[in-house]
């Protein structure tokens, strides 16, 4: 088959730069907005903190400037003479693909610490090498994933060193026994039982405890309390007793200090919404509409030196440089204003729709709404919108909400009235919190307590919702 060439016309739709800049820019909280611009500001010297000058005003400066022989602004400090031009403009990477710093941390890891616990152990250099190496394997949580076996051929291949399986068995013993209490395990039953048999003291309880983990580990993650009980022989307070030891044991000994390190983000609503007399007044967050200008001394720069008509190459690539800067500088405040405009135009069409729910707070007044509901409101594609939603919160009288909650599928009731699923999921963990648990509610008995109400949905609907609730199974909420 002979080769040919030929010529055709197609039509390829592709975001501009400052569309891909808006995008990013979208689905940013507040909290990141600033660090975005704060960031944009320090890469950027043509960008400025401050309200736009007027016209009038930026001419008389720049003539009392040149009346007063100000020094100007130096723009070979940002140049680089010193380099090829080929080194200056080599990038691997794409213009939408995002930069992420990796944050360093001054915390101790656990593993950090455990090798400062070596010491007390009293090991020998070769038992110390094979501590170092069982360590070096423990997972997040604390646990021992690689096998005795794959240790020893690690050490053979990467040290040289020839040992035996039950000489790795003896210095793990060694590791189970430092702080934190369950480090080193193999699974979850040894995690637990390494810390039950750090201080039993004769407490019954924890006794009990120990041999349910021993013997009867299976029948306690199933939540078989009666079969436990009768192959122990002891009543229900007594098997409560020691079930209650064993769940303040710590299942992630490992991540215990990462848990209790870790600081919780704080909140900033992106916009508020205020009921005054019957009428609803929404606000957006100041710092969500910034005072950004371009520098008057680059616009200066710019002036002076596409006056001077200069043709040496290093007056071009200077001119180049600050048009560059200037050109970014500009792109970046429009897409902060455009971002404002969007913001504030997409949260007042869900505040008008969910209205009748920002005067009562009343989440049974919340109206069936989608992602396309709102699109077609606002004129613009459902990404959009996705990318508002993403992260932002809205401040009321009745608490600060995450726009993804007032964003719903509808469910009919047997009157054929459309309802939101958040009233129905609310019916739902209502339920399950006034159940007995002894006796918990199984998903058939909620379906048929949610058709009373009359909101006829089948039973793998009713456990679709309890699993968005992070609502276990029936088995799993029996409690003793």
């Amino acid at each position: 088959m002979a080769l040919k060439q030929f010529l055709s016309q197609k039509q390829d739709q592709r975001l501009s730069p400052q569309q891909i800049q808006l995008m990013k820019l979208l689905q940013v909280p507040t909290m990141e907005l600033e660090q975005r611009i704060k960031q944009e500001i320090e890469e950027n010297p043509a960008l400025e903190e401050g309200k736009e000058e007027a016209p009038e005003e930026l001419e008389s400066q720049e003539q009392e400037k040149e009346e007063n022989n100000e020094e100007e602004f130096d723009i070979s400090d940002y140049m680089d003479e010193d380099h090829a031009d080929y080194k200056t403009k080599a990038k691997n990477q794409s213009k939408d693909e995002e930069e992420r710093a990796i944050p360093l941390s001054g915390e101790q890891t656990f593993r950090e610490r455990l090798s400062k616990q070596l010491y007390m152990l009293g090991i020998s250099n070769d038992e110390k090498l094979i501590a170092e190496t069982i360590i070096g394997n423990l997972d997040e949580a604390g646990y021992l994933s690689r096998s005795v076996d794959a240790i020893v051929d690690d050490l053979a291949f990467s040290q040289g060193i020839q040992v035996s399986e039950e000489l790795i068995e003896h210095v793990l013993k060694k590791i189970q026994t430092l702080d934190p209490a369950g480090i080193g395990a193999r699974d979850l039953r040894e995690c637990l039982l390494l810390q039950i048999n750090r201080n039993i003291d004769g407490n019954i309880s924890k006794y009990t405890a120990k041999k349910i983990l021993e013997n009867h580990f299976e029948a306690f993650t199933k939540k078989h309390y009666q079969k436990i009980s009768k192959k122990l022989d002891i009543d229900n307070a007594d098997l409560k007793d020691a079930i209650d030891k064993i769940l303040k044991l710590n299942p992630k000994p490992g991540g215990s200090s990462i848990e209790a390190a870790r600081s919780f983000q704080q909140i900033v609503p992106d916009f508020k919404i205020i009921e005054n007399e019957g009428k609803l007044e929404l606000s957006i967050n100041g710092r969500n509409a910034p005072e950004l200008k371009v520098s008057k001394d680059y616009k200066v720069m710019l002036k002076n030196y596409a006056d001077g008509a200069k043709t040496s190459r290093s007056d071009k690539e200077a001119l180049v440089f600050v048009k560059k800067k200037l050109d970014s500088a500009k792109w970046f405040i429009d897409a902060i204003k455009q971002r404002q405009n969007t913001l504030l135009v997409t949260m007042t069409a869900i505040m008008e729709y969910q209205r009748p729910f920002f005067l009562s707070g009343d989440d049974t007044q919340m109206k069936p709404m989608i992602l396309k509901d709102i699109a077609e409101i606002v004129d613009m594609d459902i990404s959009t919108i996705s990318r508002v939603a993403n992260s932002k919160h809205v401040q009321t009288n009745y608490g600060v909400f995450s726009l993804k909650y007032f964003f719903s599928e509808s469910l009919s009731t047997e009157s054929g009235e459309e309802v939101s699923t958040l009233e129905v999921k609310r019916i739902l963990s209502d339920a399950v919190d006034n159940e007995n648990k002894k006796k918990p509610f199984p998903d058939e008995k909620l379906m048929h307590l949610l058709k009373d109400k009359g909101y006829n949905i089948a039973r793998r609907t009713v456990a679709k919702y309890r699993e968005q609730l992070n609502i276990p199974v029936a088995r799993l909420r029996k409690e003793l």
